[in-house]
């Protein structure tokens, strides 16, 4: 059993270093290659684009929401509560205005042809 737990132990160890060594490599080609586009490098495609992510505020969100029902439903600023909330026409887009900002995260993807 300690054999069992020594191995989960190095193997976590591997995958902190793996994440890491990733982490740097990603922020290495976003500064190599900020603009969303695709980029051939040999046998490789780098592909770069955008999503928009919305943070929501709770206070703001609260205040424009027209019932404190849909508040409990929610009970915080959950984007995915919200959109499911907007899909199923319970809250309309309208009422959000100004409850959050938009980030632009960075995607790679990364394809061998």
């Amino acid at each position: 059993m300690e054999e069992l737990v020594a191995r989960m132990y190095q193997l976590r160890e591997l995958q902190k270093q793996v994440e890491a060594e990733l982490e740097q490599l990603r922020r290495d080609l976003l500064a190599r290659y900020p603009a969303a586009g695709k980029v051939e490098l040999g046998d490789y495609r780098l592909t770069v684009t955008y999503q928009e992510r919305r943070d929501y505020d709770d206070e703001r969100l609260y205040q424009a929401l027209p019932d404190p029902q849909l508040w409990r439903m929610l009970s915080s600023a959950d984007a995915g509560k919200i959109s499911s909330m907007l899909k199923t026409h319970l809250i309309d887009e309208s009422i959000l205005s100004g409850t959050y900002a938009v980030r632009r995260i960075p995607v790679l993807r990364i394809t061998k042809r």
